[in-house]
């Protein structure tokens, strides 16, 4: 099964780094959900919690602005403002 390549980073450091199934992200005019294969995108990021979905579990962020990008399989989200949930 093919997975997405993940980062997220914040400019204190890198929150996570690593492969996904899945990532739910609130873009700035509501929520957008990545899979595997996905079309190339970029999106400004509103105040939410982004959802990684790894093989261990999920890993939950709450993020304050910035942007997701996604292109061929690698997913990066730079925001202003993360913490893990």
């Amino acid at each position: 099964m093919a997975e997405l390549k993940v980062s997220v980073i914040s400019p204190e450091r890198v929150l996570y780094e690593g492969a996904a199934r899945g990532v739910i992200a609130p873009a700035f005019d509501g929520e957008v959900g990545i899979l595997p294969m996905h079309a190339p995108l970029m999106t400004l990021l509103g105040r939410g919690i982004l959802r990684v979905d790894t093989a261990g579990g999920e890993q939950r962020f709450q993020v304050d602005g910035g942007f997701l990008q996604v292109v061929d399989d690698a997913v990066r989200v730079v925001t202003e403002q993360a913490s893990a949930v």
